[in-house]
């Protein structure tokens, strides 16, 4: 039998995980996924309070936790870091992350500033390490449908986009004592346009090509916090795509309205980004209806990408690359 090479000896064979910050998207949405996709496995979990990390541990079957982020940092056991912590510490732990030779997998929006994003990319690039955000809906079935329909030509040539957000403010929003931090610019970035509209311009990104250009107007109407509340854009892509998009988080007697609309030279597809309602391609006189849940675990399609993309099979589709080109899009309507 030939031996195998020094390259194939010391190829990872599995990712070893550990998580910074175990808060409420790690419960369900993504945490259990990093120990059900194959040659993925969780090592230890960190939350700045002790005894919630070691509930959280408890309660997934996780061996070690802490409350300091340099153990998770400094393990030799663990070759990726998954960081799951408010946007204004993603540069700083990514950025250490990278300095130890670990992967990233970074929750988003990737940072909160287009400067930050830049200085996490480099750090990985520098450090020979792959950088991922999580950008799940670009590996969800049901955006993948969306793409599939455009890609196959089933509305002509994509012309236009219409993006819609409209709902009511949240109950917290009314606290001023205890306003939820996606309002707080210091750890957010801005509001809650910056946190949902990252996923729609990250999908956008991936459906239709990098956008080029973006503008917009921004008013904070309610004065319930001091970031905005209602904002409208307008953008273009790289290959003449027109589309424009309003997002209000202050209409209070009103039903939510979760649309978008790609509109070809041959018909529409309408679908949400934030509610599981139908996928809808409007064609001439007819409406076809396609219905696709969400999975249990949103980002574990996600995950198992970035897992193969670590371990040399497949390229991710959502990478630190990607990402940064939409928080650029989204400071540029902003600002």
């Amino acid at each position: 039998m030939e031996k195998s090479s020094k390259a194939e000896e010391g190829k990872m064979t599995k990712v070893k995980w550990g998580i910074i910050g175990v808060g409420d998207v790690t419960e369900v949405k993504s945490g259990p996924a990093f120990n059900k996709v194959e040659n993925s496995e969780i090592v230890m979990v960190m939350r700045r309070n002790l005894n919630k990390a070691k509930d959280y541990a408890k309660r997934h079957g996780i061996s070690a936790y802490t409350n300091n982020a340099e153990e998770i940092l400094n393990n030799p056991e663990i070759n990726a870091i998954y960081i799951s912590t408010p946007p204004s510490s993603h540069a700083e732990y990514t950025i250490a992350a990278a300095n130890a030779k670990k992967h990233v997998y970074v929750e988003k929006p990737m940072a909160v500033s287009f400067d930050q994003c830049q200085k996490m990319n480099e750090a990985c690039k520098q450090n020979g390490v792959k950088l991922f955000v999580a950008y799940y809906r670009r590996e969800l079935d049901y955006f993948k449908k969306v793409k599939e329909l455009i890609d196959y030509g089933e509305i002509g040539d994509v012309k236009l986009v219409d993006i819609k957000f409209l709902t009511a403010p949240k109950k917290d929003d009314y606290n001023p004592e205890n306003l939820p931090w996606r309002v707080n610019p210091k750890i957010a970035g801005a509001g809650y346009f910056y946190d949902l509209a990252s996923h729609q311009f990250d999908f956008l990104d991936y459906l239709i090509g990098p956008i080029k250009s973006a503008k917009g107007n921004a008013a904070n109407q309610l004065n319930l916090y001091s970031v905005e509340d209602t904002v409208t854009a307008s953008f273009s892509t790289e290959n003449n795509i027109l589309g424009v998009g309003s997002w209000a988080f202050t209409l209070e007697n009103m039903k939510e309205i979760d649309c978008t609309e790609i509109i070809g030279s041959k018909g529409k597809i309408t679908f949400s980004f934030f509610n599981e309602t139908p996928i809808r391609v409007h064609k001439r006189k007819t409406i076809e209806e396609i219905n696709i849940p969400y999975p249990k675990h949103v980002q574990q399609q996600l995950i198992n990408s970035v897992v193969n993309d670590i371990l040399g099979y497949k390229q991710c589709v959502s990478t630190g690359s990607s990402a940064l080109r939409t928080n650029r899009v989204l400071e540029n309507i902003l600002h």
